[in-house]
């Protein structure tokens, strides 16, 4: 794990996490730990309707979580209308220590890596169905969970939802906003997989 990344899950895995939230993170939990002990790799897609802010920190802190926890889980993010990864979101995690690499220009795709010798993440604003199927569908904001009722590959259905901080782009507090968000997102993606390996 980077150096700056390592500091930046020690500070997130210190933030408590609200009681009201400890229950659907115990979901996502026992999904994981079902698929495990039936011997099958966990998917666990995140969703949002762009899948430019929330939905991507969600699958990027989830995935360097369970490397971090020694947990083996694939996680994706997609949506149901093609955007873009948002720079701002983007310019976050490297403040939080990723390193990003940017491939092309028209919704480009962004390899993330969190160590050196990691594969690296590629994420990218795509459709729910680019996901390989089964997978539990983590839904991170309430648009996209009540506009699509039914997720055909989805074996489940979670409603995670977190406030997005698109609300404060173009403002003085937009960086804080950003990096308050992917911090609730890697404490609480901690927590998840800190219960897994114990």
């Amino acid at each position: 794990m980077y150096p700056k990344l390592n500091s930046t899950l020690e500070r997130a895995r210190k933030i408590p996490v609200p009681t009201h939230r400890k229950a659907v993170l115990e979901e996502v939990a026992a999904y994981v730990r079902e698929k495990l002990a039936s011997g099958q790799t966990p998917r666990l897609n995140f969703i949002c309707t762009h899948n430019s802010r929330r939905s991507q920190f969600s699958q990027i802190w989830a995935q360097t979580a369970a490397a971090y926890f020694g947990i083996e889980v694939d996680c994706f993010s997609g949506g149901v209308e093609l955007t873009a990864f948002n720079e701002r979101a983007v310019a976050s995690l490297i403040r939080s220590g990723f390193t990003i690499e940017q491939e092309g220009v028209n919704n480009p795709k962004y390899r993330v890596s969190f160590a050196a010798n990691a594969p690296s993440i590629v994420a990218y604003s795509k459709l729910i169905d680019e996901t390989p199927s089964p997978f539990a569908a983590v839904m991170t904001c309430a648009d996209a969970d009540e506009n699509c009722p039914f997720i055909q590959a989805a074996e489940k259905r979670i409603p995670l939802r977190y406030e997005d901080p698109k609300a404060f782009d173009d403002t003085p507090q937009e960086v804080e906003k950003y990096d308050e968000r992917s911090l609730q997102i890697a404490s609480e993606m901690c927590s998840i997989f800190q219960n897994l390996a114990q």
